[in-house]
């Protein structure tokens, strides 16, 4: 439809008296340019927008109000039957000019022309404004900045006051001989005045007096080193820098995780073959001869304290890493055990008869100490000599020494249950709780603590319920609670407050409430009714669950009133296609009825198979147009699908809004949202907004309906969800686990001094995987979370090849390690050491620039497909496990397209205009939003879509 296509002089040629406006038309021919473009500045509201429409500006009001036609600062034009008019048209005058749906009626010089607004071209107002003049100041909070974040650090290993006055000093000698027993380089002060021993001058002569693959001076190498080198050389033997730069990186070990074994040393393969083949061998074998007959002497004379001085560690074993002694062990002289790991320690070799044969006699000493009351003796010799730690706990524990059991437990890394046990022990509470929480160890240390305490077990179960319950897992909180009957009453309140949830969840405790408490099918008669009669399509999962859970219910009178019409309601949704059971689910649920003539008349029901719209790529695929004009009153900043079907939306300053399907609002929450992290559970979520260098973080209580400030905090990256009890967050180069619960940010566990800042992090139930920007490359880390975060694979995202370096435009990571990134890299210039290149955050890409794809595959057993190419004009690479999302800048709108894991396009969104919309998938919905109030919903599951907008 054009302007010329259709004339009309109409009866009237303005709105006269107060209308209800929708839009405003101002004409710069009549203002001028300067004074139209004020009135539409001065007119302007969020979510309204301004099109070229006859030659002028069209504002379009994103609610229509009331304004007075003499006064209004533009031409008002209402909306009648999906047309906007700057006059009242009658009937005949609509006909005439054979009017549609989204069209803009003009009347100018007496004649009516109506134009098309969708293909209106947008107005940026930001143009119209000139900011060339203004100094960009940084934004600070008014105040105190935050501080630093608290960590659950592990314990320092006992010192040599722990065990009291009976332990003795250690000498200066003796720290030498020690540190070189545990791997370390000896004090100055304590090897100052000692002449070089034979190992020392060994090393002298084989590398120097600067160490091994150090360079100590300009001289040629001697003979006996020329021979030697080539002796290895021909052995096989790789040096040790040759063998860390085959390994590739660095060599370093990740925080807090233990480096592999790098295999034999050189200075080890010389030892043994000196040993084996020389008189020195001989020598030194005489040596230790008469050092274990001394040992063995100290023993069979009773003088215990000075053998455990001599006494050799037996927990360690021998491996290749092991490099065999040259010299002489020398005395231990602190008899204390060491909660934390050895590395890699020099032994003695003497066969299995010499090894147990001194186990024999630590073992008897051992019950020696323990005869005499020496706790601390007896529990070193199981520890530090045997290396039975846990043997050692338990003993710690059999005589009341709980703290140093719990200590000498966590410094060992023994499992995190009998560490949680340990410390709840001990009677601090506080810790064991927050092992436990981290580890996800509550079980095991109930199982633990129930054989031996069970009013400790009984107290430990109660707190491990009440997490759950103030994570949202009120279901896992009510299974977690039902052995301890007296504590039923607080069962009730949890039913209660995890129905209101909704979900599958909630109809569970629902069936739960209505069988399994005497007065529970009374009291939740109403919800049941509304549960089961209600025939839509989005609740039959809902009424499943329930059926599900009543089927394993004891026989009891709910139950008994309650199979009949759950069985009527889930015939209904079988035969109406929202539900897939088999027949026998049936019977076993009819098992209980009153009477037998609903089973007698139950026809056979056949197999039905009920594929979802997300596996059945046959259905056509999904074609969505969000219109300019479809703009809501509140820029949407984020979005979340909660499980019952309802919406969380962030409105920025104006707070966060739980709404209905439909849009209908549920509750209004008063804090500030820019972001939303949801809880899994969906009864719960973090509110984060920027305030300068920081970030204003609040709680919303979705069952409860209130919000409350939490902290500020300084954080660049964060996990898009949280499980209630925990989440994980970036703060400069640490990546940390937050308590949920504290009142300040307070961390359970960290990884610090990362390579480079965090751009992203994904977690579920299982894993956590975060992405860091290196000084070269993008590096993924990849942990399990079962018993406790553990570092299970690190990858780098490889570079393009011969290209200057790449500016990053967007990246996306799975909890299980798939990473995408979009580059963009110039073109046409000459190639570059890809070591040099450095990922940028600006500029934007440019016509000189290319978009490329980078792509990492998952850490675990996942074998997802490349995607090999990009689309032209793909902005955005949203990725998820069954799932990506290709978003598209086209000409005056923006392209959205559902891929799933086979490649194939399931669904196409488009959003018209220039603003960017943003896109979170859930497991089983895609939301798509942006900062004019539009918003799509696609539900993954039944492939319907509907249009949230926000009022």
């Amino acid at each position: 439809m054009s302007g010329t296509a259709s004339l009309l002089r109409p009866r009237r040629h303005l709105h006269r008296g107060t209308v209800r406006a929708a839009a405003l038309w101002f004409d710069p021919m009549l203002l001028g340019e300067g004074e139209a473009r004020r009135r539409v500045l001065a007119a302007w509201t969020p979510a309204a927008s301004v099109h070229l429409v006859a030659g002028g500006y069209l504002l379009r009001l994103p609610q229509s109000r009331a304004v007075a036609s003499d006064s209004a600062p533009g031409l008002p034009l209402t909306l009648e039957q999906g047309v906007l008019s700057s006059a009242p048209l009658s009937a005949g005058e609509r006909e005439q000019l054979a009017l549609r749906e989204g069209s803009v009626v003009l009347v100018r010089a007496g004649v009516a022309r109506a134009y098309p607004l969708a293909g209106a071209p947008a107005v940026d107002l930001s143009e119209w404004l000139d900011v060339s003049e203004w100094v960009p100041l940084p934004a600070r909070g008014l105040g105190a900045p935050p501080p630093p974040v608290p960590t659950l650090e592990p314990l320092p290993p006992p010192t040599r006051a722990f065990f009291g006055p009976s332990v003795p000093t250690l000498a200066p000698e003796a720290q030498g001989v020690l540190a070189r027993m545990q791997g370390r380089a000896p004090p100055e002060k304590a090897m100052a005045a000692r002449r070089p021993g034979l190992l020392a001058r060994l090393r002298e002569a084989l590398f120097g007096a600067r160490g091994p693959g150090k360079p100590s001076a300009s001289r040629p190498p001697s003979r006996l080193r020329r021979w030697l080198a080539s002796f290895f050389a021909r052995s096989g033997t790789p040096h040790e820098g040759a063998t860390a730069s085959a390994r590739g990186g660095s060599g370093e070990a990740p925080p807090g995780t233990r480096a592999e074994p790098s295999g034999p040393s050189l200075l080890s393969r010389l030892s043994e073959w000196m040993l084996l083949n020389t008189p020195l061998g001989q020598m030194l074998g005489r040596r230790k001869a008469e050092y274990v007959r001394r040992l063995f002497e100290m023993f069979e004379e009773g003088n215990l304290q000075e053998a455990l001085r001599y006494a050799i560690p037996l927990g360690s074993g021998l491996d290749e890493n092991t490099r065999v002694a040259l010299g002489l062990p020398g005395p231990r002289e602190k008899l204390t055990i060491q909660t934390g790991q050895h590395g890699a320690a020099s032994v003695f070799a003497g066969g299995q008869e010499l090894f147990a044969a001194l186990k024999e006699r630590y073992r008897e000493a051992f019950r020696r100490f323990e005869r005499e009351g020496r706790i601390d003796e007896a529990a070193f010799i199981l520890a530090e000599l045997l290396g039975a730690h846990e043997e050692a706990v338990s003993f710690l524990e059999r005589h009341g020494r709980f703290r140093l059991a719990a200590e000498l437990a966590e410094g060992r890394n023994l499992p995190p249950g009998l560490v949680v046990r340990q410390w709840f022990l001990a009677k601090d509470v506080a810790r064991a709780t927050a092992i436990a929480r981290r580890s996800g160890a509550f079980a095991d240390a109930v199982l633990r603590l129930s054989r031996t305490h069970p009013e400790e077990a009984r107290v430990l179960r109660l707190l491990w319920a009440e997490t759950l319950a103030e994570a949202g897992d009120w279901a896992h909180a009510v299974q977690t609670l039902w052995p301890i009957t007296d504590a039923r009453a607080l069962a009730r309140e949890w039913v209660e407050r995890g129905v209101e949830c909704g979900g599958a969840s909630g109809a569970r405790l629902l069936a739960l409430w209505a069988t399994a408490f005497p007065d529970g099918l009374e009291t939740a008669a109403e919800r049941v009714r509304e549960l089961l009669e209600d025939d839509t399509a989005e609740r039959a999962p809902e009424r499943f669950a329930f059926a599900l859970t009543l089927s394993g219910e004891s026989p009891s009178p709910g139950r008994t009133a309650l199979v009949v019409p759950t069985v009527r309601a889930l015939l209904r949704d079988r035969a109406a296609g929202h539900a897939r059971f088999a027949s026998d689910f049936v019977t076993r649920l009819l098992r209980d009825a009153p009477d037998g003539t609903l089973r007698a008349d139950l026809p056979p029901l056949s197999e039905r198979s009920t594929v979802t719209w997300s596996s059945d790529v046959s259905r056509p695929r999904i074609n969505v147009t969000v219109r300019a004009s479809d703009a809501g009153a509140f820029p949407v900043h984020d979005a979340v699908a909660l499980p019952d079907g309802r919406l969380l939306l962030a409105l920025g300053e104006a707070g966060a809004r739980l709404v209905r399907a439909d849009g209908r609002t549920v509750a209004h929450f008063d804090v500030p949202a820019f972001s939303l992290v949801p809880s899994v559970h969906g009864d719960r979520a973090l509110a984060l907004a920027p305030r300068g260098e920081v970030r204003r973080l609040s709680r919303l209580d979705l069952v409860a309906r209130r919000a409350v400030p939490w902290c500020d905090a300084r954080l660049e990256a964060w996990a898009p969800t949280y499980d209630g009890n925990t989440w994980f967050v970036s703060s400069g180069h640490t990546v940390m686990m937050v308590d949920a619960f504290s009142a300040g940010l307070r961390a359970l566990w960290r990884v610090p001094d990362l390579p480079g800042r965090v751009l992203s992090l994904a977690v579920d139930a299982a894993r956590l995987s975060f992405l860091v920007s290196g000084p070269s490359s993008l590096e993924r880390w990849t942990y399990d979370l079962a018993q406790g975060p553990t570092l299970r694979a690190r990858g780098e995202l490889p570079l393009p090849v011969n290209t200057q370096p790449a500016t990053l435009l967007t990246v996306s990571l799975t909890s299980d390690g798939e990473v995408t990134a979009l580059v963009a890299v110039p073109v046409a210039v000459l190639p570059l050491d890809v070591a040099s290149s450095r990922f940028l955050a600006e500029p934007a890409p440019t016509a000189e620039h290319e978009v490329q794809l980078l792509w990492l595959q998952p850490a675990g057993t996942r074998s997802p497909q490349f995607p090999e190419s990009v689309r032209p004009g793909c902005e955005v690479f949203v990725l998820a496990e069954h799932w990506r999302v290709d978003v598209m800048r086209c000409s005056g709108h923006w392209q959205l397209h559902l891929v799933d894991a086979r490649g194939t396009e399931r669904a196409l969104l488009v959003f018209e205009g220039t603003d960017v919309p943003r896109v979170r998938l859930f497991a089983t919905a895609l939301l798509a939003f942006d900062s004019r109030g539009r918003l799509l919903a696609l539900d993954l599951e039944r492939g319907t879509v509907r249009h949230v907008a926000v009022p």
